[in-house]
C-alpha cells in the first residue's frame, strides 16, 4: 500500500485526535508539565516537559503560566497527530476563537510541507484538518506587559537557546558584552554541553527536558505515518515559559535570513519553516495577543546569511573543535562526514578556513568525496531539491564553492572531485563572493552594524 493510501485509510480508520488537557507543578525548582492526547480509537499519548527555574523572580501569574502550559501543547500535539492524521482535532479544555484556529492550523500546515511532500500525500488547507473546540474557557486578550528597555545602567536579561552548532556561538560571543545572557538547551548533549561550558555560561544555562511518549515511537516502527514537524516551535513557546519563569525580558534566536528559502524550489515546501521570519513575525503577533509573557521572541541573526555568520564564526577559534551540527552524528557528538549537513557546513566555512583548519574538525576532506555528489547538486541548485536539513541557501552556497575554488588555483592544489565537477559540468552560474562579504568586510564595518541590532532589538523596537 502506498504511503497516500495509507494515509487515506488512517483518517477513515481513526477520525479524530483529542488533547484531552495537560497538568503542571510549578515550585522553586521549576515546572514539570504532562500533555494527554488520544487518537482515539488507536492510543493514548503522555509527553512530558520540565523546565528549572535558576533565576528568583519576585513574582509568577498563574493564569499565564497556565495559558504558556496550554499553547506548548498545541505545539507538541502536531507530533502525534501526524502519526494518523485525523481530520478532526478536538480541544477539550479552551475555546479558541476562529482567529485563533486559523493560526494554529497554519503552523501545522506550513510546519508539515516537508512531512507532505515527503510522503507523497497531496493535501490543501482546508481539508487537511478541522479543529473543533468543547469547553467555554478562553485564553486571555489583552494588551500585553511592557518589555523593560536596556538602560545605560543596566544590561537586559537575554535568553539564547544553543544547539550546540555555529549560529548560536555566534549570538553568545556577539551578545554577551551587551547584555546579561542565560542560555537555553532541550535535551542537552555534547555539544550544547561544551558550547555553554567554553562560553563560561554552565551555571547561567536553563536545560530542558522533553520527553516523547513510548507509544509514539512503537506506532512509528510499526510503520504508522512519520516525518519532519516544527520543532522550532516548541523551542519558542518553550522558551517564553523558560525566560518568564527567570525573569528574562528577551529570547534571541539565531536563525538567519537563509530560513527563509524554500527546501523545494518554487514551493512553500520548507524543512526550516518555523526558523522563517514568517513564523517569527506570526508568533509575536499570537504571543502579544493571547499570552502576552513579557518575553520578546527574536532572531539576533536574521539579517545575516549564513555565509556571513560563517565569516564571524570562523574567528571563534575556540569552539572550533567543540561544535557539532551533523544529525546523523548528534548522538555519538560527532561529524559523520556522509550526510548533507556536514558538507553544507564543510563548503560554508571553506571560504575562511584553510584545508588544514577544515580537516581538525570534520576528519576529512569533503570535497574528495564522490558520494556526496548528489548532495553537493542539491545543495548547489543544481538540482531543484535541497536536503531536507537546515542548510543555507543555494546562492550562497555557489558563492563559497566559487571561493573555495579560488583558494584552491592560489595555493596550486589541484582540485578535489566535487569542485572539478562543479567547474566542469555545473550548469548553475557563478555567485561572486564579494556579494556576500563586501559591507561586511572590515572589523569596523562589523562592529558598527552589530552595535545597530543590538540597539534595534534590545530596545524594544518588537513593533517592526
Amino acid at each position: 500500500m502506498s504511503r497516500t493510501d495509507f494515509y487515506k485509510k488512517c483518517r477513515l480508520d481513526y477520525p479524530t485526535f483529542t488533547y484531552q488537557g495537560y497538568s503542571y507543578d510549578l515550585n522553586d525548582e521549576g515546572i514539570s508539565m504532562t500533555f494527554d492526547f488520544s487518537i482515539d480509537g488507536l492510543s493514548e499519548f503522555h509527553p512530558t516537559w520540565f523546565i528549572p527555574r535558576i533565576n528568583a523572580v519576585d513574582s509568577i501569574d498563574e493564569s499565564l503560566i497556565d495559558d504558556m502550559v496550554f499553547s506548548l501543547g498545541m505545539v507538541e500535539l502536531i507530533s502525534y497527530w501526524k502519526i494518523a492524521c485525523p481530520p478532526t482535532v478536538i480541544i477539550k479544555d479552551r475555546k479558541l476563537t476562529d482567529q485563533q484556529i486559523s493560526w494554529w492550523k497554519k503552523l501545522y500546515f506550513n510546519g508539515l510541507g516537508e512531512f507532505y511532500y515527503t510522503n507523497g500525500i497531496d493535501e490543501d488547507f482546508d481539508a487537511f484538518m478541522t479543529v473543533k473546540c468543547e469547553s467555554d474557557k478562553t485564553t486571555r486578550q489583552f494588551a500585553p506587559v511592557d518589555i523593560p528597555t536596556a538602560s545605560a545602567n543596566k544590561k537586559p536579561k537575554v535568553l539564547i537557546p544553543v544547539g550546540g552548532g555555529k549560529d548560536s556561538v555566534v549570538s553568545i560571543e556577539l551578545l554577551k558584552e551587551h547584555a546579561d545572557i542565560n542560555c537555553y538547551v532541550i535535551n542537552s548533549r555534547g555539544a550544547t554541553d561544551a558550547t555553554v561550558e567554553v562560553a563560561n555560561l554552565t551555571d547561567n544555562t536553563i536545560y530542558a527536558k522533553r520527553t516523547l511518549d513510548k507509544n509514539m515511537l512503537d506506532l512509528n516502527k510499526q510503520g504508522f505515518l512519520n516525518g519532519h514537524t516544527p520543532f522550532s516551535a516548541l523551542v519558542a513557546f518553550s522558551s517564553i515559559i523558560a525566560g518568564y519563569l527567570n525573569g528574562l525580558s528577551f529570547v534571541a534566536l539565531s536563525n538567519e535570513g537563509s530560513a527563509n528559502e524554500s527546501t523545494v524550489l518554487n514551493s512553500y515546501v520548507n524543512h526550516q519553516y518555523s526558523k522563517s521570519f514568517e513564523f517569527e513575525a506570526d508568533f509575536r503577533s499570537y504571543e502579544k495577543n493571547y499570552i502576552g509573557s513579557g518575553v520578546f521572541y527574536f532572531s539576533f541573526l536574521r539579517p545575516l546569511s549564513e555565509l556571513q555568520i560563517a565569516m564571524l564564526f570562523s574567528r571563534f577559534k575556540k569552539y572550533h573543535g567543540i561544535f557539532k551540527s551533523c544529525n546523523v552524528g548528534s548522538k555519538q557528538d560527532i561529524w559523520c562526514g556522509h550526510c548533507p549537513k556536514c558538507l553544507f557546513v564543510y563548503i560554508i566555512l571553506s571560504p575562511y578556513l584553510s584545508v588544514e583548519e577544515l580537516d581538525a574538525i570534520f576528519g576529512k576532506r569533503l570535497f574528495e568525496d564522490e558520494t556526496l555528489m548528489e548532495d553537493f547538486d542539491k545543495l548547489c541548485g543544481i538540482l531543484p531539491e535541497k536536503p531536507f536539513e537546515c542548510v543555507g541557501s543555494r546562492d550562497e552556497v555557489n558563492a563559497s564553492v566559487t571561493e573555495a575554488i579560488s583558494k584552491y588555483a592560489s595555493r596550486q592544489m589541484p582540485l578535489p572531485v566535487l569542485l572539478k565537477h562543479y567547474q566542469d559540468e555545473a550548469v548553475v552560474p557563478a555567485i561572486p563572493f564579494a556579494k556576500y562579504i563586501k559591507q561586511y568586510s572590515t572589523e569596523h564595518a562589523l562592529n558598527e552594524y552589530f552595535e545597530k541590532i543590538i540597539k534595534d532589538a534590545l530596545n524594544n523596537e518588537r513593533n517592526n
